[in-house]
C-alpha cells in the first residue's frame, strides 16, 4: 500500500482503493461477477473463436499415447529421461487427445493480493480469471474444483460440473476473502494455525490428486527474499512432474516501477510493517530497481525450472487479450 506524507494542511492520499468501494454486497457478488464475465469476456471470446473452445485451456493432451525418438522441434519438457537413459537415444512422450479433463484452481487471496493502482486490485483480477476459467470448463462439461488460501485459512471446493459449480467456487472464494478483510479491519492477526500459504496449498493439492490433471496456480508469486528460492518452488516442481501445471501470475505495474510521487509511506499488507521513503531520491530508485530485477530473475528461474506454462495478467489490462494469446500458444504445441 502506498501513502503520501501528510502536508501542512493535513491532506493524505492513498493509491489503494477503499475496501468498501471494491467489495460491495457480499451475497450478490459471485452471481454479479459471473454475469459480468459472461457478457464482457466470454462473448468477446465467442467472437474470436466462433464458440469453438476446443483446446482453449487444455494445451498438450494428458493421456500418454507413445514414446518415440526425438525429432527437431520437439519440446525438451517432453523428454522421457528413463527411456533415454535405457536406450542411449533421446525419446519423447507423445500424448493423445484428452476427452475428459478435471481442472483444479489454486487461488492466492493473501493480503499482498489486495493491492492495485490501475483497473482493479490483484485479487479482483484473480477472481475474474477464476470465474472465466470455471465458466469455460463448465461449457466443456468437464469438472472443476478450487483451493483458495489466505491468512484466514484454506477452503476447498471438490470438482463439480456446470454453471452452479462456477458460482459455488466464486461464493467460497468471496467468503474466504471476507474473513481475511475482517481480520485486517479489526486489526487482529489470524492465528498461525489458520494461516495458509502457497506452499501449504500446493502440498495439499499434491496429496489430493490421484490422476493426472490440469492445474492453474493463481498468485502474485511475491517473494520477500529474492536472493533465495521461494519456499513453494519444490512443491510446484513436484506437481509439474505429474500434472499439466499453468502458473497464472497476477501483477500490478506499480510493483515493477516505483511511481514518482515524492515522499510515500509504504505498508507491507502481510506483516503490517511501515516505512517512509522518498521516491524522488535516485538512491531509492536504484535500490528499488535492483530489488525488482532480482525478484523477476528469481521468479523466472523458478518457473522455468518447474517447466510450467506461464500466463501473466496485469491489473491494468482486461483479461481477454492475454487469454487469447495464451490459448493460441498452447494450441500451437498440440
Amino acid at each position: 500500500m502506498l501513502f503520501r506524507r501528510a502536508s501542512k494542511n493535513k491532506i493524505e492520499l492513498t493509491l489503494t482503493p477503499e475496501p468498501k468501494e471494491t467489495m460491495p454486497r457480499q451475497r450478490e457478488l459471485p452471481a454479479e461477477l459471473l454475469r459480468k464475465l459472461e457478457f464482457r469476456v466470454l462473448k468477446r471470446l465467442d467472437g474470436f473463436l466462433f464458440g469453438d473452445y476446443t483446446g482453449f485451456f487444455y494445451g498438450p493432451s494428458l493421456d500418454l499415447a507413445e514414446v518415440r525418438e526425438y525429432q527437431p522441434g520437439d519440446e525438451v519438457r517432453r523428454i522421457d529421461w528413463n527411456v533415454t537413459a535405457r536406450t542411449g537415444k533421446i525419446h519423447i512422450r507423445q500424448y493423445r487427445e484428452e476427452k475428459e479433463v478435471t481442472v483444479w484452481l489454486v487461488v492466492d487471496l493473501s493480503a499482498s493480493m489486495r493491492f492495485g493502482t490501475r483497473r482493479v486490485l490483484k485479487l479482483e483480477e484473480a477472481l475474474e480469471f477464476v470465474g472465466t476459467a470455471a465458466a469455460i470448463v463448465a461449457r466443456h462439461g468437464d469438472k472443476v474444483g478450487v483451493i483458495g488460501f489466505s491468512e484466514a485459512g484454506m477452503r476447498v471446493v471438490p470438482p463439480g460440473t456446470g454453471r452452479r459449480q462456477a458460482l459455488r467456487i466464486l461464493h467460497e472464494l468471496y467468503g474466504l476473502l471476507a474473513l481475511g478483510q475482517e481480520a485486517t479491519a479489526s486489526q487482529t492477526k489470524p492465528s498461525r494455525a489458520m494461516h495458509a500459504s502457497l506452499e501449504q496449498a500446493l502440498e495439499h493439492i499434491a496429496k489430493t490428486l490421484k490422476r493426472r490433471t490440469l492445474l492453474f496456480v493463481v498468485s502474485d508469486f511475491l517473494n520477500p527474499r529474492p536472493e533465495q528460492e521461494p519456499p513453494w518452488a519444490r512443491g510446484l516442481r513436484r506437481l509439474a512432474y505429474r500434472h499439466d501445471v499453468v502458473a497464472v501470475r497476477i501483477f500490478d505495474p506499480a510493483e515493477k516501477e516505483l511511481p514518482r510521487a515524492g515522499e510515500l509511506r509504504l505498508r507491507d499488507p502481510e506483516s503490517g510493517e511501515e516505512v517512509w521513503i522518498d521516491t524522488s531520491d535516485p538512491r531509492v530508485r536504484r535500490a528499488h530497481a535492483a530489488l525488482v530485477q532480482a525478484r523477476e530473475a528469481m521468479l523466472e528461474r523458478t518457473l522455468r525450472a518447474a517447466q510450467v506454462d506461464v500466463l501473466s495478467l496485469s491489473t491494468a489490462q482486461e483479461i481477454v487479450e492475454p487469454l487469447l494469446k495464451f490459448t493460441l500458444r498452447r494450441r500451437g504445441r498440440r
